[in-house]
This record gives C-alpha cells, structure tokens and sequence, in this order.
C-alpha cells in the first residue's frame, strides 16, 4: 500500500518522494528482524514478543530542536564556572606551602640587607661628616 503524493513532479526534480512512504510489507519486515534480535538477546524473564518501538508523535523539527538543545546545555554545564574550579589536592598544597616559604624568605633577606645597607650608610655618612667637621672646622 503506497500513497503517491506528487510523484511526477518528484521523479521529473531526480527526486522520488514515494520513498517517504513505507509499505505495510516494509513494515512487517523490520518487525520479524526486530523479533529475530529479540530472540537472540531475550532474558528469560523477558516476554516473548520484542517490545514495540516506541513511536515520537512530534515534528522531526521538535526532535532535533530538543536533541539541539539537550546538547547546548550540556555544553554549557560542561564549562561553567563552578565546573572549572577544583580543589587542590596534598602535593599541589605543600608545594604552594614551600614557594610561599620562599619568597618569604627571599623577602626577609631583601629587607635585612637594605636595613644593613641604610645602617652602613649612615655610619658613613656621619663619619664623613665628623672628618669634613675637624678637616675644614680648624
């Protein structure tokens, strides 16, 4: 049983739209095939007859606007920010731990030794200022 719907006007286009239509013989075909798998894969709990397909009443456009956006969403879950953060684990700990200890350290030897370098200066400086005091003062 075929329903032709525009069939000359298919064929002349190198289309042919009777393909959209599947015979009741197509129909019972992929039933037996489905059955015949059914029969290799079947628990013994299982009934016997292979269960129906289950058949989507929507437009194919609904469908795949449904697939369309079950994937944008998992591709925006997939990249959220509370996705991206993750905690630091023992060894990524102790190793911040230990370049934080030194810098720290590298930080203190900086200021001890400008703390030095000012106490020098100002040694010098008075000292200089004592002998430019007796050189040019007598």
């Amino acid at each position: 049983m075929f329903c032709f719907k525009h069939l000359g006007s298919a064929m002349a286009d190198g289309v042919d739209l009777s393909r959209k239509f599947v015979t009741e013989s197509e129909l019972d075909e992929k039933r037996k095939k489905r059955q015949e798998e059914w029969e290799k894969v079947r628990k013994p709990d299982d009934p016997e007859e292979a269960p129906e397909e289950e058949y989507d009443s929507r437009s194919l456009y609904d469908r795949l606007q449904e697939q369309k956006d079950k994937k944008q969403g998992e591709y925006e879950e997939q990249f959220k920010f509370k996705n991206m953060v993750k905690g630091l684990d023992e060894d990524e700990t102790s190793f911040l731990d230990e370049v934080s200890r030194k810098q720290s350290l590298i930080e203190k030897h900086r200021r001890d030794e400008e703390a030095q370098e000012i106490k020098e200066y100002r040694i010098s400086f008075c000292t200089l200022k004592r002998t430019r005091y007796y050189c040019h003062g007598s």
